[in-house]
């Protein structure tokens, strides 16, 4: 596997959003998406055309996808007010207007104030600053814990895991890339995203594996108020 860099590139004021549910995105990772929509279509489109930059984040309450619950007042979905940047690294177009693109994670923002879509998709003016995913530096990884509290979570979800594959991963690697890999609840996706830093980052993954890995409900939401 090629290191985990993340693109040295210039973050637009206003980023269009891609809200999808149970999709995590972080600096460095490279998230694989199929565009049908023609929404997002349009989307992708004019980010090819521009700075190759749009943002995933997810609707705040649960949905298959990001439209509206039935009933809903609104036509939009609430988002959370985190998502991740990301980079078009590379992407693919089919005869249909279908594309397959490669995102790679670039730097984590914050919104306040929403703007008026365009050609249908969402747009949100981005807070970068809040953010030093760029420079984040190492610190202390506790990778043993990691690595126990992943086997036991493999060996209760019945998934093969095989963590003496580690030592190929930065300590940022494996961190990220478990967090992004592994089948985590939305919410339980979103406080990964949302640590303060990559060590609040570690302790959380961790809580959660031990979580998994152990008899209890793993989907029980009383465990999940507790991971910050």
């Amino acid at each position: 596997m090629t290191p985990m860099t993340i693109p040295q590139v210039t973050l637009p004021p206003v980023l269009p959003v891609f809200p999808l549910t149970g999709v995590l995105l972080l600096p460095g990772t490279v998230l694989p998406l199929h565009i049908f929509e023609p929404r997002y279509r349009n989307m992708v489109n004019d980010a090819l055309n521009a700075d190759k930059i749009f943002g995933m984040i997810q609707p705040s309450v649960s949905q298959q996808d990001n439209r509206p619950l039935p009933g809903a007042d609104k036509e939009t979905p609430e988002l959370y007010k985190v998502g991740c940047a990301g980079y078009i690294e590379s992407w693919e177009r089919f005869p249909d207007g279908r594309l397959f693109v490669q995102l790679k994670g670039v730097n984590r923002f914050r919104f306040a104030d929403e703007l008026p879509q365009l050609r249908g998709y969402r747009r949100v003016n981005a807070i970068y600053s809040d953010f030093l995913d760029a420079i984040a530096g190492e610190w202390i990884c506790e990778r043993k814990a990691i690595l126990e509290a992943l086997a036991a979570y493999g060996q209760a979800r019945g998934m093969e895991v095989k963590p003496d594959q580690a030592v190929r991963f930065s300590n940022m690697e494996l961190i990220n890339l478990l967090a992004v890999s592994l089948p985590f609840h939305p919410a339980e996706k979103q406080a990964l995203l949302e640590a303060s830093t990559l060590k609040d980052r570690e302790r959380i993954l961790i809580k959660l594996l031990r979580l998994g890995g152990s008899p209890t409900d793993p989907d029980d939401e009383s465990s999940r108020r507790t991971l910050n």
